[in-house]
C-alpha cells in the first residue's frame, strides 16, 4: 500500500511560489488545506483523465497536475497570499467520481506544512 507522504511545503513571502508533490495511486487525487482555527477545505482534484476542478480563491494561482509516469501528484501555487497559510494534505479516492469534499478519499497524507507571511 503506497503511503501518501507530502512534500515541499515550507515559508515564503506573499506573492511568492511553492510547489507540492506527493505519491497518486488513486483515481482521483486531491489537495485539503487546514489553517489555524478552521476546519480542513478542499482545495482542487484531477481525475485519472485528467479533468481538474479548484477552489474559487485558488483559480488562476494554483495548478494540479499528475505525472502518470512517475505516478506523482503536484501542487504548483503561485501569487501566494497570507491566507493561504496551512496545513496542506493530499489525498486519494478510488470512487468513479471526484468530489469536492472529503467524500471517497479514503488515503490522506500527514500533511505539510505552508506559510506565507506579507
Amino acid at each position: 500500500q503506497v503511503q501518501l507522504v507530502e512534500s515541499g511545503g515550507g515559508s515564503v513571502q506573499a506573492g511568492g511560489s511553492l510547489r507540492l508533490s506527493c505519491p497518486a495511486p488513486g483515481s482521483c487525487m486531491g489537495w485539503f488545506r487546514q489553517a489555524p482555527g478552521k476546519q480542513r477545505e478542499w482545495v482542487s482534484f484531477i481525475s485519472t483523465d485528467g479533468i481538474t476542478a479548484y477552489e474559487d480563491s485558488v483559480k488562476g494561482r494554483f495548478t494540479i497536475s499528475k505525472d502518470n509516469a512517475k505516478k506523482t501528484l503536484y501542487l504548483q501555487m503561485n501569487s501566494l497570499k497570507p491566507e493561504d497559510t496551512g496545513t496542506y494534505y493530499c489525498a486519494a479516492s478510488w470512487v468513479r467520481y471526484c468530489y469536492k469534499t472529503e467524500e471517497g478519499y479514503t488515503r490522506w497524507g500527514q500533511g505539510a506544512q505552508v506559510t506565507v507571511s506579507s
